[in-house]
C-alpha cells in the first residue's frame, strides 16, 4: 500500500473503471482545464499537453499525492477528432471514419509535486473502421450515445461492431488509460503492484 494518496485527475467514468482494476485506493479530483487545441499543435502534442496539464493542475491541490492525468485525441488525416457532444456530430464522425484507419493518441502523466516527480508517456492505437450502412450507425449511436468519446468510438461495448482491426501495445489505452505504462510509473513512485 503506498504511503501517499493516489488521485485521478479526471471525471471520466471510463478512466475510473480502468484504474479500479489495479485495486488501489484512490480519490477523484476533476482538473477543470481548457482542453482547446492550439493552432500550431498536432493531435499527439495536444494529447500529451493536456495529460500533463490535468495532472499538474490537480497536483497543486494534492502536493503529497501521486496524481494521474490522461487525455485521448483521435487523429485522422492529421486532424484531431474531438468528442462529438451530440448525435449529428457523432454520425458525421462515424461516416467519415468508415473504411479508414484512425490513430487514437492516449497520453498519460503521473505527477507528485512534493518530490518534483513527473513521468509521461503516450500509447498509440490504430483502429481500422468497417464500412457500415447508415442505419447500423444510427442504431449504434441510439443505443450507446458515445458523445463523450473521442471519435464517437466506444469500443468496450457495442462499438466493437464498428471496428475491423485494432493495433496497440496496450489494450486499455483505447478505453482511455494505458494501464501497462501506468503500472510502470506507479512502481517508480514506490507503489507495489499487484496491490495486497
Amino acid at each position: 500500500m503506498p504511503s501517499a494518496a493516489i488521485v485521478l485527475a479526471s471525471s471520466s467514468p471510463y478512466r475510473r473503471g480502468l484504474l479500479e482494476r489495479l485495486r488501489l485506493p484512490f480519490e477523484i479530483d476533476a482538473p477543470d482545464v481548457d482542453e482547446s487545441g492550439r493552432a500550431d499543435e498536432t493531435p499527439l502534442q495536444l494529447a500529451r499537453r493536456l495529460a500533463l496539464l490535468k495532472a499538474s493542475t490537480v497536483s497543486r491541490r494534492h502536493p503529497q499525492a501521486i496524481v494521474i492525468g490522461s487525455d485521448q485525441v483521435a487523429e485522422m488525416d492529421g486532424l484531431a477528432l474531438g468528442k462529438p457532444g451530440a448525435h449529428p456530430q457523432a454520425l458525421q464522425q462515424l461516416m467519415a471514419m468508415q473504411g479508414r484507419t484512425v490513430v487514437f493518441h492516449t497520453a498519460l502523466a503521473v505527477v507528485r509535486k512534493s518530490d518534483d516527480r513527473v513521468a509521461t508517456d503516450c500509447v498509440d492505437t490504430w483502429v481500422r473502421f468497417r464500412r457500415l450502412p447508415p442505419d447500423a450507425l444510427e442504431t449504434y449511436l441510439r443505443l450507446e450515445q458515445p458523445y463523450d468519446c473521442a471519435g464517437s468510438a466506444k469500443i468496450e461495448s457495442l462499438g466493437i461492431c464498428l471496428v475491423e482491426s485494432v493495433r496497440s501495445d496496450d489494450p486499455t489505452a483505447l478505453i482511455g488509460l494505458p494501464l501497462i505504462s501506468l503500472t510502470t510509473m506507479l512502481a517508480g513512485c514506490g507503489v507495489a503492484l499487484p496491490a495486497r
